[in-house]
């Protein structure tokens, strides 16, 4: 850096400060309706690159920093000379935004992934070209971060943004580290939002308002989560913005003297009483006090916790003999202590807070909190990313904290049962909401369940699980039978009244509850028990269309036809879609003529019955091998007949084979046991071959194959997580997992994923085997 004493700290600051007061001069540049810097105010990505060095060798373990200088050499020749709409270089960006990853202490991975997180998008460089140079660790968390492509269908705003919420969701799953990335692009981004047109900025920051800064807030990451939140107020309501700043800033000096005053006073007792403190004091920032005013309906004058004190201890003892000091030194304001050391939030957040009443009148907030969890409330997640490195550059040993990530497997989880992206949207943010207070209470043996604030016992039942809320009759609050719209309070001890006899859920409860977990469950209630009477519906809706159409409904209804259809339109299976055609939510035509569409492409050139039966012949003279070659799967030896696996049976390599030759498709390989080639008619039978796998086939011949499983299993709470937890260790791509319970309390759970031999499938079924709970596995057959 240069050799000024302005340390990263001090200059972040500043530049996070500016980028929340400033407002572009009415006499700046304007270019395609976007303001535009002046060149003498560009800043210069080689004074950014050595802050960045700086910044990393501050916390970092290791002295080598060759792989933060590889990202930033080819980010630099793959952005050339593209420009920001500030009109400044575009390296720029990426650089600030490892260096805000940098100031969360990441490890030097998600440094290089920020770098380069736009090169993919942006560039001519493929995610290939960077798997080749940094490997596929880095290169996984850039494909991660880049933001849906072009899309080949015509789809409108909202179906992008859910689409992208999706992919984000997924990947944190896989990788929490994706998402401080995206956090950190859409801080910088934020910060010089001021260069885009007025309409831009409001969407912009309407979407940060709606789902990253809760997400920032959900992951504890309070660092960003604030300046996303200011700087979102700004451009979204910038009147509200800008009133509230000089309201505040009127009375700057002599809060500023308050809180000083207040500080000192603290710092002193803190002393006295041999308890080892850093005491600081601020004005809170501005959403915090706009939320504040529109929750209360309350003036700026009104608010009268404007200012927070921090105290920061060695020990949890200490915490609490500070808290003792500071109420006996201050009168306590009734009901307003909260005690998160002893039930933290759920994004991990610990402190003591308490309001107290100064001796001049005026109310102010205090916090008292370990260094461990101060680093934990201003980094969340980021200051659990553990990592050991030796100064030899090793790679880091990341260490997994499941049980802090209970809300990102919730979200998961609503993204299997959604079928519409809206709806989906609407669900997290949600679950997301800004202004939503939380009540703890308890279940009969004691555990603490954290809700919204408003929530009822029906909320608390689905809390607790699915079938415990369907079967609700009634509740028990502190030992007395409630109205189930009874609004839980803080400390309620809540039992919950069930009946096998129960109808499920009513309609009504979707009004009273508070919970985006309870709207969510009780509605896929519905949609499962109407579920049947609408395929049923949506089957004959089919056969009428057909029928009137003249087309044949067993040339259109084929798997691989409707999985087309399944894509195109969103659902995750054929049911969804004739389920969305009986209530009315999909035409009928629409869908047989997407079916039509795809007959036509493989129906150019039917065979005819002479055709199968000399093929047949032909094939009877040769034995017949399977191989995976580039042009596809295909039979040598028989005029290069192209084969396809059946997705009844989905055989493996090492599965017992047989062909079945087919009209038009050529070869359908089955397994031997499958149920349609058991049950196949004498005609039928004279189309079989016997098949079988290539002998000798190298690794980069072996290919992927769909495995399905059945799971039975006793249900239980975290079944799904280890299940799923055994396909991540495994390393394999799960493409579906469904799953139903009987009111037995079986599980039946159907998975679907990719091996590449029968060996591999045997692995994974033995490791299944081995969960608690499981009774039996089978391969589906038909």
């Amino acid at each position: 850096m240069s050799e000024s004493n302005v340390t990263y700290d001090s200059l972040d600051s500043q530049i996070a400060q500016a980028a929340l007061m400033e407002q572009p001069s009415p006499n700046q540049p304007m270019a395609d309706g976007h303001a535009v810097k002046n060149p003498e105010d560009y800043e210069d990505p080689k004074e950014l690159y050595d802050m960045l060095i700086d910044r990393i060798q501050e916390y970092h373990p290791s002295d080598d920093v060759s792989l933060i200088e590889k990202a930033y050499q080819v980010a630099t020749e793959a952005h050339g000379d593209q420009k920001r709409k500030s009109g400044e270089p575009y390296m720029v960006h990426p650089l600030w935004v490892a260096i805000i990853l940098a100031d969360l202490e990441m490890d030097k991975e998600t440094i290089a992934a920020g770098i380069l997180h736009d090169v993919v998008e942006d560039t001519d460089m493929t995610q290939e070209d960077l798997e080749d140079i940094f490997g596929e660790e880095v290169a996984s968390l850039v494909d991660s971060v880049t933001k849906l492509g072009q899309l080949s269908y015509s789809s409108d705003k909202m179906d992008v943004q859910a689409e992208n919420l999706r992919k984000m969701f997924l990947a944190m799953a896989k990788d929490i580290r994706v998402i401080i990335i995206k956090l950190a692009d859409r801080l910088h981004n934020m910060r010089t939002l001021q260069y885009m047109p007025p309409e831009k900025q409001r969407e912009k920051a309407k979407e940060t308002m709606d789902i990253y800064a809760p997400i920032a807030q959900r992951l504890g990451i309070s660092k960003i989560k604030t300046e996303l939140d200011d700087l979102a107020l700004k451009y979204s309501q910038p009147e509200v913005f800008q009133d509230l700043v000089n309201q505040i800033n009127s009375r700057k000096m002599e809060r500023e003297e308050f809180v000083q005053q207040i500080v000192d006073e603290i710092a002193n007792h803190m002393k006295n009483a041999n308890i080892k403190a850093e005491v600081n004091g601020r004005v809170k920032h501005f959403f915090s006090i706009y939320k504040k005013m529109v929750n209360q309906d309350k003036t700026v004058d009104q608010i009268y916790d404007l200012f927070a004190v921090r105290i920061i201890v060695d020990s949890v003892k200490d915490c609490y003999a500070a808290l003792g000091v500071i109420h006996e030194l201050y009168t306590p304001i009734p009901g307003r202590f909260k005690d998160y050391i002893a039930m933290p939030k759920a994004n991990m957040y610990q402190s003591l807070h308490t309001t107290l009443m100064s001796s001049s009148g005026q109310p102010f907030e205090v916090q008292i909190r370990t260094q461990e969890m101060h680093k934990t409330a201003e980094y969340g997640i980021a200051a659990h990313w553990k990592y050991k490195e030796s100064n030899d550059g090793q790679k880091p040993v990341e260490v997994q904290e499941e049980e802090k990530l209970s809300w990102l497997r919730q979200i998961l989880e609503w993204q299997q049962d959604m079928s519409d992206n809206q709806e989906f949207l609407n669900l997290i943010k949600g679950d997301l909401d800004l202004f939503a207070e939380d009540v703890y209470c308890f279940t009969p043996q004691g555990d603490v369940k954290n809700l919204p604030a408003g929530s009822t016992p029906i909320d608390f039942a689905y809390a607790i699980h699915s079938a415990v809320g369907n079967q609700m009759v009634g509740a028990r609050v502190n030992g007395r039978l409630v109205n189930i719209d009874y609004k839980i309070q803080n400390g309620d001890r809540i039992e919950i009244l069930t009946s096998q006899n129960s109808k499920g859920p009513s309609r009504d409860w979707l009004n009273i509850v508070k919970s985006t977990q309870a709207k969510n469950k009780i509605n896929q209630w519905f949609k499962r028990e109407f579920k049947e009477d609408n395929i049923v519906r949506g089957k004959e809706m089919i056969s009428s269309y057909c029928k009137a159409k003249g087309i044949n409904q067993s040339d259109i209804l084929i798997p691989e036809y409707e999985e087309v259809v399944q894509k195109k339109y969103g659902f995750k299976d054929w049911d969804s879609v004739l389920a969305a055609i009986g209530h009315g939510g999909l035409k009928e035509g629409q869908v047989v003529n997407r079916l039509m569409e795809e007959y036509s492409k493989e129906h150019k050139i039917t065979m005819t019955d002479e055709a199968v039966k000399e093929k047949i012949e032909e094939a009877s003279r040769h034995k017949v091998h399977i191989a995976k070659s580039k042009s596809g799967v295909v039979v040598n030896g028989i005029d290069d007949m192209s084969v396809h696996f059946s997705r009844c049976c989905n055989p493996v390599p090492g599965d017992e084979i047989v062909g079945f030759v087919t009209r038009g498709k050529g070869l359908s390989i089955h397994r031997t046991d499958c149920v349609n080639m058991l049950n196949l008619s004498d005609m039928e039978r004279s189309r079989l071959i016997n098949v079988e796998w290539e002998d000798e086939v190298t690794e980069e011949e072996s290919g992927q194959y769909l495995a399905d499983v059945k799971i039975y299993a006793n249900d239980r709470n975290g079944l799904l997580m280890e299940i799923s937890r055994i396909f991540t260790e495994c390393d394999t791509d799960v493409r579906s997992l469904n799953v139903r319970t009987s009111k037995q309390g079986t599980a039946t759970i159907d998975a679907g994923f990719i091996v590449s031999s029968r060996e591999d499938l045997d692995t994974i079924i033995k490791k299944l085997r081995q969960v608690d709970g499981v009774l039996d596995i089978e391969r589906t057959s038909g």
